[in-house]
């Protein structure tokens, strides 16, 4: 039996999260799902944003499902707990996909998967005070860039993806992002997926104006955060992006918004991207046409008019998951 841990975390992590796992015993029932805990209300129960539980039972599952965390004011000790679960569990692929479900809901026509190095980067943290300034120590390294460009070559051969973007800055760090381009043609040599490169100036411009060029995009750490966001903002806001943290051994999947306090408790959040995140950990799992059967309610769902108000509708979080499983239980029968 598969398992997948469910870590619903703080603000509205408490009322999307629920949504995904009515669907999921509904396409899923053979998976067992565990309940865990991280975040702000996890230290408060536990004493620890990220209990050793939660980290033990995340190791002895086949993936896990996460909501959102509020991190704390004033707390000098504080490291947030999904960066060390990339850490420790080498999460180093995260991959968000950004697409148009229809045309009444976004900006322009992008179907895009963006594949992000998640590991390196700017985001090592390593800052030093010298001499009236910061100074940032950026790590790129060829196993980073060999990895995450393999990684997002083979996903573009499992999901027929025809054309691939290696996005950089290539022009100003000739070194660093220099060899990530050269990795990247390395590793594309020999497959059938036309490949290409662009600067990550251009490609945030393309992104609006040329969206049917990409198909995946492969990137480092800074640029792939941005145009992941930028790209959700085009296909109807961060409310439609589901997103994975993928490594070798695990996978945590998440929604690419945060805990939105300024709502949370009004039952009023889109939980599509907590719902399609679901659907991206069944396709980790090789659950294929139980993966379908939740995008194909989703898009029903929207076509009827179902819709939380972010996107134009008036429906709640809740009756969002009671319609989408009404249509989902007719696909099933």
């Amino acid at each position: 039996m598969k398992r997948i841990v469910v870590i619903e975390g703080d603000g509205i992590g408490a009322e999307v999260v629920p949504q995904a796992v009515r669907v999921l015993k509904l396409v899923a029932p053979e998976i067992d799902l565990i309940p865990a805990e991280m975040g702000l209300a996890s230290k408060r129960r536990t004493g620890n944003y990220l209990p050793d539980a939660t980290m033990n039972a995340i190791r002895d599952s086949d993936a896990c499902l996460f909501g959102a965390i509020t991190s704390p004011d004033g707390d000098p000790a504080y490291r947030s707990p999904i960066l060390r679960l990339r850490c420790e569990l080498d999460l180093y692929a995260n991959v968000r996909p950004a697409k148009r479900i229809i045309p009444d809901i976004g900006i322009v026509d992008l179907d895009l998967t963006l594949v992000r190095e998640n590991s390196e980067g700017m985001y090592t943290g390593m800052e030093e005070e010298k001499e009236g300034a910061v100074v940032l120590e950026r790590k790129i390294s060829e196993k980073g860039c060999r990895r995450i460009c393999r990684h997002a070559l083979d996903l573009c051969e499992s999901e027929q993806i025809a054309r691939i973007t290696c996005v950089h800055k290539a022009n100003v760090l000739r070194k660093s992002d220099g060899m990530f381009r050269r990795i990247f043609y390395q590793e594309a040599a020999g497959r059938r997926i036309e490949a290409q490169d662009m600067l990550v100036d251009a490609a945030a411009a393309a992104l609006i104006t040329k969206p049917k060029m990409f198909g995946c995009i492969v990137t480092l750490n800074l640029y792939g955060d941005i145009l992941s966001d930028e790209a959700a903002a085009l296909v109807g806001g961060l409310g439609m992006a589901p997103s994975g943290n993928i490594g070798d051994h695990y996978a945590v999947f998440e929604p690419c918004h945060g805990s939105a306090p300024d709502i949370a408790g009004r039952g009023i959040a889109n939980p599509i991207a907590t719902i399609l995140s679901a659907s991206m950990s069944l396709k980790y799992l090789g659950m294929k046409d139980a993966a379908e059967l939740i995008e194909d309610g989703v898009e029903e769902a929207l076509r009827s008019g179902v819709r939380t108000p972010d996107i134009g509708g008036q429906h709640s979080t809740w009756q969002f998951g009671d319609e989408l499983v009404s249509i989902i239980e007719k696909r099933i029968d």
